[in-house]
């Protein structure tokens, strides 16, 4: 299990989030469908760091955006933040 770092209710047991996917940039609507195929179907798979939303379903029910790494599927906590965006 997950202990994910939520920043109103401190770190809480993953099965009170939805993960909300990866945090990634989605081209203007106006982008190819060659572009638009590249992002959502062809992703890729690092090692290290990303950035995740989660929503906090069970909890204070807010999107979180957090920074965690997907080796060791450690949450930096410095790197949390309440809908999305990061401070």
């Amino acid at each position: 299990m997950l202990l994910i770092p939520c920043p109103n209710c401190g770190e809480r047991d993953e099965s009170e989030f939805d993960y909300g996917g990866r945090a990634i940039s989605y081209p203007e609507l106006s982008a190819s469908s060659a572009e638009w195929h590249r992002i959502v179907h062809l992703r890729d798979n690092p090692q290290g760091e990303i950035e995740e939303f989660w929503y906090h379903a069970s909890g204070c029910e807010c999107w979180i955006r957090l920074s965690r790494d997907l080796v060791t599927h450690e949450f930096d906590a410095s790197k949390t933040a309440i809908d999305g965006m990061l401070s």
